[in-house]
């Protein structure tokens, strides 16, 4: 599981947008759509009521509450559990990194609307700075209090040097000084030397020294190099923080001066990146330019230990320009994203049980290897990740396409992939053997630009012809269209999916993909990739919905429909599978589609700033939040289409769109409808089983608070993950 991002590790928060019009609006009242829905004007419809819209930054930090939860389960593994006090601490690193520094970079401009949830925007950094103080406070006792303590029970422990026994610390003195003493440069304060910059996420100690001729007092830094590890591990199970290593050796970088006091201490800053497309004319040094300017991004958090002396703190506080509200204090050890080396330590026992990734049935090969072309002529296949391999499905694809001497051309978008990607050796095979190979590289995918200018380059010199998208827009779908010469004509070959193509994180994330050789949809991905590499304007698709023009408005008319179907004496229902959702104009028409009796079963992973269970406005909305084992990640829109759930009418949808500001009306996003029966029954099962009664996860009540869900003698419910892993080890599908 991971972070952010919506997309990356750190994902699951959500990055401000690279143009802000619709939060802009949103701040001054005007909530896109208005208070209406579809289906009639302001004559015909009361007024939705103010308050409807639960607080997005809440919603956020109320995700990582949930993930932190799972930190605190004794039932889960402990190694686990460590793992997701690692995985909280990310997350919150990269919430201050890009959504509060948002909200701070939108003070700073002026702006004094308020948003759709009622708030401004020095309320919400208010509110921010005091639920994350809760939360950090929780965090540090759950390691401390709890999971530390049993790591101990099992062998694993973080020493302090004090403890160490002299022979473990005259080992660490050698240590000292030929691995970590000469990469360390401790930078003095005074009328001579200005306060030093300090890079966002490092560690440093701030260290007291007084001068014993005169006794005069001292500031000084010293940056704790982030090119060793943070554990000096001592022995087997034993570990020291590199921190502590530093300290107990201050003396050595001061002499003839005596060492006060040393506290450490961390600073985010902002990492919200401002590119001027329409500007600049080569958008790669453009890029290249911004990310160098990053590392200089305002201070937005100061995380400082717990005990650190108030005039230390105080000093740290006015050199950095960092208010109160900004300041945390921390308890035990800083940076608990830090515990992914302690997971790393080989105790399977500790760990949940390992598996291995099963092969779609119909991409199996028996004892004659078959070609995944052969098997998509016969009918679209849906693979669901990580419980079908990835490796064995859009790796094979995408491999299979490069060596094929009848393929003659591989289009595909890239957003995020991994360091040492198969899929991008295959492009560059496929390049290398003559075919036409068009890449789409999102150079703009947060955290990862720098990957990605690598990826480009590397492909570019391989022949490939890379292109960067569309000037405002990022693109964030992810497919891929392979054209193959068969006898006289030519077939092409899909692959739309809700993941990236990477075969990492295709591990540990909870995706969807089709693939097919629908006609239709092979039109509609040659038409997507002309309106991402030339100048095409195409909005209508047949098999697809994509944004900036069809995502909102396709749901929308759907929704409708199913409001339709209610009035007609049908049953209703609309039920989504995504990350967030954030959009004003679905979340009105939800709330009309629930008055009007539509069931709607909403399975959102992170933010959800819908209000369900309000008399009167959305008593038949259900909000319910999986986090588990695996980042549930797949987008999924499923409407009953008069059949209630039952009817072999509803409509199934997956893609890569989240229901937010950014994905509808900033980016390239491509949703497809599924009509393969098989294929159906997978997405249907999904989502039966996400929303039904006797699985957990957690709902969101009228109050906006999450309550995990228990069974009627408080124990556990069934988990969704182990479900799925269960059924497709003995059925494959």
């Amino acid at each position: 599981m991971s972070t952010t991002s919506e997309d990356s590790p750190a994902a699951p928060g959500s990055a401000p947008p690279q143009t802000a019009d619709a939060e802009v609006a949103a701040l001054n009242g005007d909530h896109p759509g208005g208070e209406n829905g579809p289906g009639g004007g302001e004559n015909e419809l009361p007024a939705l009521p103010e308050g409807r819209f639960l607080n997005r930054e809440v919603s956020w930090l109320d995700f990582n509450a949930r993930v932190l939860s799972l930190a605190e389960d004794r039932s889960i593994p402990l190694l686990e559990r460590a793992k997701f006090l690692a995985i909280f601490a990310s997350n919150l690193d990269e919430f201050y990194m890009v959504r509060v520094a948002g909200l701070k970079r939108r003070l700073s401009t002026g702006l004094t609307g308020r948003y759709a949830d009622g708030l401004s925007i020095r309320e919400q950094l208010d509110v921010v700075a005091n639920r994350t103080s809760e939360l950090v406070e929780r965090h540090a006792h759950c390691f401390l209090g709890d999971v530390q303590p049993e790591l101990e029970k099992e062998g694993i422990r973080i020493v302090h040097w004090d403890g160490l026994p002299t022979p473990d610390q005259e080992r660490l003195h050698r240590y000292f000084r030929e691995q970590v003493f000469p990469v360390l440069t401790p930078l003095a304060v005074d009328p001579a030397h200005p306060f030093p910059y300090i890079s966002g996420l490092s560690l440093n100690l701030a260290v007291v020294v007084r001068d014993p001729d005169t006794g005069a007092e001292r500031f000084a830094r010293v940056k704790v190099p982030n090119n060793v590890p943070r554990f000096v591990v001592v022995s087997e199970g034993l570990f020291l923080p590199i921190e502590e290593v530093i300290a107990a050796h201050l003396v050595q970088l001061f002499p003839g001066m005596q060492v006060v006091e040393h506290h450490l201490f961390r600073v985010t800053r902002n990492a919200d990146l401002e590119v001027e497309e329409d500007r600049d004319e080569d958008l790669l040094q453009a890029l290249e330019r911004e990310l160098a300017r990053r590392r200089f991004g305002p201070v937005v958090r100061l995380e400082a230990a717990e005990t650190m002396s108030e005039h230390v703190l105080e000093l740290l506080a006015r050199e950095l320009d960092v208010s109160d509200r900004d300041v945390l204090r921390v308890p035990g050890l800083l940076d608990l994203s830090a515990l992914w080396a302690l997971y790393g330590v080989d105790r399977p026992d500790l760990k949940d049980d390992p598996f291995v990734p099963a092969t779609h049935p119909q991409f199996a090969e028996g004892e004659t290897p078959r070609s995944v072309f052969a098997t998509l002529r016969a009918g679209d296949v849906a693979v669901h990740h990580p419980y079908h391999s990835f490796n064995t499905s859009v790796q094979r694809f995408v491999e299979q396409a490069a060596a094929d001497p009848n393929v003659l051309a591989i289009k595909q978008t890239l957003y995020r992939t991994s360091g040492d990607s198969p899929i991008v050796d295959a492009l560059i095979d496929a390049a290398e053997a003559g075919k036409q190979v068009v890449v789409l590289v999102e150079i703009k995918a947060r955290f990862d630009e720098q990957a990605n200018i690598s990826w480009a380059r590397a492909l570019e010199r391989a022949g490939c012809h890379v292109v960067y998208g569309l000037i405002g827009l990022k693109t964030h779908c992810k497919v891929c269209l392979v054209v193959r010469q068969e006898g006289g004509s030519l077939r092409r070959y899909a692959h739309i999916g809700t993941g990236n193509y990477n075969n990492k994180t295709a591990r540990l994330y909870e995706d969807f993909g089709l693939f097919s050789a629908d006609p239709d949809i092979g039109r509609d991905l040659t038409d997507l990739f002309n309106v991402l590499t030339g100048y095409s304007r195409q909005t209508d698709y047949r098999t697809l919905m994509v944004s900036p023009q069809g995502v909102r408005n396709g749901i929308l008319e759907r929704i409708e429909r199913e409001v339709e179907h209610v009035r007609a004496g049908r049953p209703g229902l609309v039920q989504l599978k995504a990350n967030s959702i954030v959009d004003e104009r679905l979340i009105d028409a939800l709330y009309r589609a629930s008055q009007a009796g539509v069931r709607i079963d909403l399975v959102i992973r992170g933010i959800c700033t819908v209000r369900p269970g309000v008399e009167g406005l959305s008593e038949n909305i259900r909000v319910r939040s999986i986090v588990g084992r695996f980042l549930e990640h797949s987008r999924i829109l499923r409407f009953g289409n008069g059949g209630g759930g039952s009817g072999s009418d509803e409509e199934f949808w997956i893609g890569s769109a989240d229901m937010m500001h950014r994905n509808l009306d900033r980016r390239i996003e491509a949703m497809v409808r599924v009509t393969d029966n098989v294929a159906r029954g997978q997405l249907r099962e999904v989502l039966d089983l996400s929303t039904a009664d006797d699985t957990g996860g957690f709902d969101l009540h009228a109050d906006g608070n999450w309550i995990r869900r228990l069974a009627p003698d408080g124990g556990p419910l069934k988990d969704v993950q182990v479900q799925l892993l269960r059924r497709i080890a003995e059925r494959g599908v």
